[in-house]
């Protein structure tokens, strides 16, 4: 392998590599050929998994929140992710647009209005009926529980775990090297290519099931504009033209590419939002922002730990119904981003300390999630009429939100634009801004597999960046065509399966976080003063744990 390689001019690890592409390439013929088949094992699949581990997953994002708030405010929080005086390569707001666009940007655009109109009109809670006053506030919470703090936590972990090791250590930009006080020399043998190979194809499926919401939302758009059939083929073209714009990003880079994309989405999703602000019900939405932040924390810690346990026949024997549906899919579905969000987040946190990067991946993203969903949740549900009197009041109107939101998810965001003002004009630009968000996630991707196949945080050939752009469009295609008319749900499937090896590895990381804050020199002056990789070896110092003294001045 390593000389078929060279004759591809590729700059790889050839194993991980062709293994790599090589499974892509076999799971994408079983979608084309079998598609039923392996339809029917996907669901096969995701079902046991959220009946039988959907407590696993819920509690597994708690605990991974704890650790990041402990490793922030304690003593090892001031150590750099880098050599001991290095400083940030991007400002705070370059890396702050990078990390939204290149996280959850086409998740908000798709979920800023469908997910709380939706809760709004089936509260999930028991006790709380449709349309009511409760149910809006509900409808906030639980959209903020799934897509602001914990979404990030998801993110944060792993990018934390490979800033640490991959950084400050020097180790391969792989996500096996966070295992190295774990598995040591074992990350280079057979043991650390399975993980390597295993994280390139969660964060292939991953991806791949964003760009298929993503095309859907954009096909909406388009249809709502221009009266185009909303249909699998005009899903299937938007994704090829979206696929090659994302490949001309890659092509240009981190620096010229991902980053300037990122700066003028952002912009333009700001736009948006203050353009609601501004167009729709302005004082209700200000004193909203205000209170959802009350909303959102109050209810967080009921919210973090509920799981639903007498759904169905009760006493936890039946099905997980809703839960199962929206929490557990949204966790592995976003787990299945964390090693390329990860390893993202790490490349371009080089230099800041454990605790600037920890407050700064999780509050930041999530302070602007509760604005955005504050503006975009609370307008569509006065839209839709907020209470029970207020629809009363309104007739006939009473209802467009919810409707569209029943008839079609990828609708919502458009026809809720349709009751504000320049209608045409503020759809046409959502499209846009859902489509350079579509660009954004595939090219950050594509950079980063890229990485985990070099183990170097330097670009790879432009060849071997685009090969697995295309790879990721490919793929999302197959997932296209499998889903079909099932949509949503199938590819929710698809997702949850795929989510559960990689959610096992991200929780084996807090040990081998752990284990490294250990080797720190914690008893001297010069804490945060890099340790050598030996001191993970208990052999090093007779078993006792970390070598300590070699590291003291």
């Amino acid at each position: 392998m390593n000389e078929l390689a060279n004759r591809l001019g590729l700059r790889v690890d050839p194993t991980i590599f062709f293994v790599s592409a090589g499974f892509s390439l076999f799971f994408v013929l079983l979608l084309v050929f079998a598609p039923g088949s392996i339809g029917a094992a996907f669901a096969a699949g995701r079902a046991w998994i959220v009946t039988n581990l959907g407590w696993f997953f819920i509690l597994g994002v708690n605990v991974w929140l704890g650790f990041l708030l402990y490793a922030a405010m304690s003593r090892h929080g001031h150590i750099r992710l880098g050599p001991r005086n290095s400083r940030p390569d991007y400002s705070n707001l370059s890396w702050f647009t990078m990390l939204f666009a290149g996280g959850i940007g086409t998740v908000l655009m798709f979920w800023g209005v469908a997910e709380p109109i939706s809760h709004y009109q089936s509260p999930p809670l028991r006790g709380v009926e449709p349309f009511t006053l409760e149910a809006a506030q509900d409808a906030i919470s639980i959209s903020l529980y799934h897509l602001a703090l914990h979404t990030w936590t998801i993110f944060a972990l792993p990018g934390l775990a490979f800033a640490y090791f991959i950084n400050r250590y020097d180790l391969p930009v792989r996500v096996s090297s966070v295992f190295y006080p774990l598995l040591r020399e074992g990350i280079h043998g057979p043991v650390g290519k399975v993980i390597d190979i295993a994280s390139i194809l969660g964060t292939l499926f991953g991806v791949a099931v964003s760009l298929g919401l993503g095309s859907s939302q954009v096909a909406a758009g388009l249809s709502a504009l221009f009266g185009w059939s909303n249909d699998t083929p005009l899903r299937l073209a938007i994704l090829g033209s979206l696929t090659v714009v994302a490949t001309l990003s890659i092509v240009a880079g981190l620096d010229k590419g991902v980053k300037v994309l990122s700066n003028i989405n952002i912009g333009m999703a700001v736009g948006l939002m203050i353009f609601v602000l501004f167009t729709g019900s302005t004082l209700f939405l200000m004193r909203g922002i205000v209170e959802t932040m009350g909303l959102y924390l109050s209810n967080l810690p009921r919210l973090a730990f509920w799981n639903d346990m007498l759904h169905g026949e009760g006493m936890g024997r039946g099905d997980w119904g809703w839960q199962g549906n929206w929490t557990v899919f949204y966790w592995t579905w976003t787990v299945t981003w964390s090693p390329f969000i990860g390893l993202f987040v790490a490349r371009i946190s080089r230099g800041r300390t454990i605790r600037e990067f920890v407050f700064g991946v999780l509050l930041a993203p999530s302070l602007f999630t509760v604005i955005w969903f504050a503006i975009f949740g609370w307008q569509a549900m006065a839209m839709d009429g907020l209470g029970q009197a207020a629809r009363e009041a309104m007739g006939p109107a009473a209802g467009t939100i919810s409707r569209a939101v029943s008839e079609s998810v990828p609708l919502a965001m458009f026809a809720f634009f349709a009751e504000l003002p320049w209608a045409p004009v503020m759809q046409g630009l959502a499209v846009l801004v859902v489509a350079i968000f579509f660009a954004t996630s595939s090219d950050s991707a594509s950079l980063v597999v890229d990485m985990l196949c070099s183990g170097s945080a330097k670009a790879g050939p432009v060849h071997q960046r685009v090969f697995w752009g295309l790879a990721e469009g490919m793929i999302a295609a197959t997932l296209i065509l499998l889903a079909g008319e099932a949509g949503l749900t199938a590819l929710q499937e698809v997702i949850t399966v795929v989510g559960l090896p990689i959610f096992v590895l991200v929780c084996l990381m807090i040990p081998a976080l752990l284990r490294g804050f250990a080797a720190e020199d914690i008893d001297h002056i010069t804490i945060g003063k890099r340790p050598a990789l030996s001191e993970f070896d208990p052999g090093t110092n007779g078993g006792s744990g970390p070598n300590y003294g070699s590291s003291k001045g």
